[in-house]
């Protein structure tokens, strides 16, 4: 889900929300029990909505906390990137040679 669509499922849910309260004191104020209310299609079409609001709103959760992971991680492994090459640069300093670098591949001749 997009993350930049959170504000609007969360306004989404907040209407239906208040949509269900005023259906809710509607059906009351005509006279119906609970159970009653609880039967009436509107009713239940509000409370599906508000449903699938704080379903997305789970599926976008999930993917910030998965984005704050993956950031954690890849910023650790910069980190102990650095700390590598700060002790190859030490230990070159400290016995006199070149850090050693990897040889370049040849690059490959076709034959035509």
């Amino acid at each position: 889900m997009n993350l930049k669509a959170k504000i609007y499922v969360d306004n989404q849910k907040k209407t239906a929300e208040e949509k269900l309260k005023t259906r809710q004191a509607v059906l009351i104020e005509k006279g119906l029990d609970d159970a009653a209310v609880q039967r009436d299609t509107v009713f239940r079409k509000i409370r599906a909505d508000i449903r699938k609001a704080n379903s997305r709103l789970a599926a976008i959760a999930a993917q910030e906390t998965l984005n704050a992971q993956l950031a954690k991680a890849k910023a650790d492994k910069q980190a102990v990137l650095k700390t590598d090459d700060k002790k190859s640069k030490t230990l070159a300093k400290k016995t006199g040679k070149a850090p050693e670098k990897k040889p370049k591949k040849e690059k490959s001749k076709k034959k035509k």
